[in-house]
């Protein structure tokens, strides 16, 4: 996919994961996810973009882990995919809200049987013994839920992030780097260049 600067950055960095899935990149819609502690304590982690959702970058994930908690405290945040194969990064800056109930059940309807089973058994961010009491918590609850469709736990869902910013940077030789702007104005887009 070519860049247009002039073009919606939504949909340019929606093409650029639709790119980095044709050439077969694993985990196309892998993203960083920034978030910053109560006590200004940063941390990051990767996290799958799951599309846009109300103007948002979406994503999902246990409310009561550490980065639902630093979410809750702090809807700040970050996110960043980087495709090194095409020369390519994107930074995203923006506000953080949860998803509606709905939007969240519906995707955990989509996602794989195990994966259900993981959202009630996994204790996001506790302390564990070891893998052994982790497949404990899932035998159990693929026991409590065998023969029947798995509802979305309470303590779990999305999040969008409403980007206020988002840079898209091109790699260049001798580190000439391209760096595109989009800084939110309003309802509008004010695009700038930024030196390497």
């Amino acid at each position: 996919m070519n860049f247009d600067f002039s073009a919606d950055p939504f949909q340019q960095l929606d093409g650029f994961v639709k790119e980095a899935a044709e050439r077969g990149l694993k985990d196309p819609n892998a993203m960083a996810l920034a978030t910053v502690s109560e006590d200004g304590k940063p941390s990051v982690r990767i996290v799958l973009y799951k599309g846009l959702i109300r103007g948002g970058f979406s994503f999902y994930t246990n409310y009561e882990g550490r980065k639902g908690r630093e979410l809750a405290g702090n809807p700040f945040a970050s996110l960043c995919f980087f495709w090194p194969t095409m020369d390519l990064q994107i930074r995203v800056e923006g506000k953080t809200a949860p998803l509606t109930r709905a939007e969240s059940e519906a995707y955990f309807k989509t996602r794989p049987r195990l994966s259900q089973i993981g959202a009630w058994a996994s204790h996001q961010s506790e302390t564990i013994s070891g893998t052994d009491e982790l497949q404990a918590q899932v035998d159990e609850v693929d026991k409590r839920f065998q023969g029947q469709d798995i509802p979305c736990p309470p303590h779990w869902g999305g999040f969008h992030l409403i980007p206020s910013a988002i840079e898209f940077w091109f790699n260049r030789n001798g580190r000439l780097h391209e760096r595109f702007c989009f800084l939110r104005e309003g309802n509008d887009w004010k695009r700038l260049m930024k030196s390497p």
